[in-house]
């Protein structure tokens, strides 16, 4: 069995993915054929996002989940506050002193500063559940950032990113000023204060875009573009979903490194070089002619799945509920794929998120069948199969 991507992909189905119905009103085909990282799109009433996020969804974690730093950041005017300035010990018992401190908080909020609760797909269940299945849709990862901006204020200057983005504008309205690139796709590591003058001088040039946001409306972003947005009359929230793109420069990284390490086994490529090492040429047509036959032959892609993999996590697991599971199997109980685990067979190896599995060949097909998405029981599994992958944390107990 060749190497292959399992589960629900929303690709070449019929089924309609959150990238449709919630943020583009444009069918996936034409979003990637004409927009996907070339150039902004603005969906006016795209969705009524309360039920993802709202302002009771901002005081709740901030005053009483006892969140941490990094999960919330403070900027005004394009500057960010230290973390001691707004951090503090929570008293007995939580006396961890970088936990969120809601008086200090409050404070720099009514003196205008923006408040931006960071990675809400680990802290926030809804936005979590929207993460993943936009993840799962686009095949690269996504994050979740909410941004609570006090009226007439700004948090930061024009700026761009190295991940594309779609703005959720919640509540309130908020002015976007869009400006075309100055560094086209820029890479993870090539950030904009890198060409801060450029940028600078870009942002005062005639804008792209100069709109106003208001709830529903959703703008994506390409990486690179730059912005700037600033609360109008009222408070402002918006939730940037931030794409972090896979590029073709990470697939070349992952193949190099692929080409690499087939190269250990080679005994002319370990060699020491000559003494003295004063006429480098010969050398390097060497290396490079071994390198490139190396990278002929390299194959990148379990390397590049499992960087995949990496940057995402399952489903949330709960142990209970998996014991509970366990301790009450019977022949009729449903049992379902974890979702978000990334599955992918390697001949009878499973691999996933949370490790892998080798099957004998005869297990295979009733467990591919569970991983197209379908719910299963007990008895269409085998018990011993079927509490093996409970107990990994592959199958999870499924609703009736």
């Amino acid at each position: 069995m060749k190497s292959e991507r399992v589960g629900f992909q929303g690709v070449g189905t019929e089924k309609v993915g959150t990238l449709e119905s919630r943020l583009t009103g444009c069918s996936r085909e034409a979003f990637a054929s004409g927009v996907w990282g070339r150039a902004p799109l603005l969906n006016r009433d795209a969705s009524d996002f309360g039920d993802v996020f709202s302002a009771d969804a901002v005081d709740e974690p901030i005053s009483r989940r006892g969140l941490r730093t990094p999960f919330l950041r403070v900027a005004k005017e394009g500057a960010a506050f230290p973390e001691s300035s707004f951090t503090s010990s929570a008293g007995v018992g939580a006396t961890i002193a970088d936990q969120l401190d809601d008086t200090a908080l409050w404070r720099a909020f009514a003196e205008g500063a923006t408040l931006v609760l960071q990675a809400l797909h680990r802290t926030w269940e809804p936005m979590a559940d929207l993460v993943a299945g936009l993840s799962d849709e686009l095949g690269h990862p996504v994050q979740a950032n909410a941004y609570v901006t006090p009226p007439q204020n700004r948090g930061f200057d024009a700026h761009y990113d190295v991940h594309d983005v779609f703005v959720l504008q919640i509540e309130g309205s908020k002015r976007w000023v869009i400006h075309k690139p100055v560094l086209a796709d820029p890479l993870r590591d090539q950030p904009w204060t890198d060409y801060r003058t450029a940028v600078a001088d870009a942002a005062g040039d005639k804008a792209h875009l100069d709109t106003v946001l208001n709830p529903g409306d959703v703008l994506y972003l390409p990486r690179g573009w730059l912005h700037s947005a600033q609360a109008q009359g009222n408070v402002s929230i918006h939730v940037t979903l931030g794409v972090h793109v896979w590029t073709r420069h990470a697939l070349a990284e992952q193949l190099t490194r692929a080409a690499l390490a087939m190269l250990r086994d080679d005994a002319t490529a370990r060699r020491s070089l000559p003494l003295g090492v004063e006429d480098l040429d010969s050398e390097l047509d060497l290396v490079r002619s071994r390198l490139l036959a190396a990278v002929a032959e390299a194959d990148a892609t379990p390397r590049f799945h499992r960087a995949r993999r990496d940057q995402g996590r399952p489903a949330p697991l709960g142990p209970l509920a998996q014991l509970a599971a366990l301790q009450n199997l019977t022949p009729t109980s449903l049992i379902r794929l974890r979702e978000a685990l990334e599955p992918r067979w390697e001949g009878t190896r499973l691999l996933t998120r949370v490790g892998w599995l080798d099957f004998a060949a005869t297990e295979v097909p009733p467990v591919a069948r569970l991983l197209d998405g379908q719910d299963g029981t007990v008895a269409e599994l085998g018990d011993a199969l079927a509490e093996r992958l409970l107990r990994a944390g592959v199958l999870v107990p499924a609703e009736r």
